[in-house]
């Protein structure tokens, strides 16, 4: 009787290696993190807010995320404006976070504020705004958070 053989194509598994990054935590104690990003080696620490029994002297894991969904925005709208021969040097992008009241403790809103450092017309605000939209950290929050945009041209 043969053996049946399981081939498996190296260039897969290669592929998916490549798009994984790898962020190590090292709990410090005290309700503080030090978290380094794999590819760069760039360390950074977060702490418990200060109204979840933390010092909050470093952003805490749910600043992150509102952090990581403004500079995502941020990222895609640059991607755009290039495409589109723009350079908005100076967007400024604020995320404000809201927690809820109850439990379990969680984002309840993210509230974003964009502004843009340039005059654009209609249709370049259009695509500007579709940019943001398509931001991946946008996508991948629960859609049980509030994420509304303001645009400020």
């Amino acid at each position: 009787m043969r053996e049946a053989r399981i081939r498996i194509d190296p260039r897969l598994i290669f592929r998916s290696l490549l798009n994984m990054v790898k962020m190590t935590v090292n709990y410090q104690g005290s309700l503080r993190c030090e978290v380094t990003h794999g590819p760069s080696r760039q360390t950074f620490l977060t702490d418990a807010p200060v109204d979840n029994n933390g010092k909050g002297e470093s952003a805490s894991p749910t600043d992150l995320c509102a952090a990581a969904l403004g500079s995502c925005m941020s990222t895609i709208i640059g991607m755009q404006a290039e495409r589109m021969g723009l350079d908005l040097t100076g967007m400024r992008i604020e995320v404000q976070k809201a927690m809820s009241p109850d439990s379990p403790r969680r984002i309840v809103e993210l509230s974003t504020e964009i502004w843009i450092p340039i005059e654009l017309d209609a249709k370049q605000q259009r695509m500007v705004e579709q940019a943001a939209k398509t931001c991946p950290v946008h996508h991948s929050l629960s859609s049980e958070i509030d994420k509304p945009i303001l645009f400020h041209w």
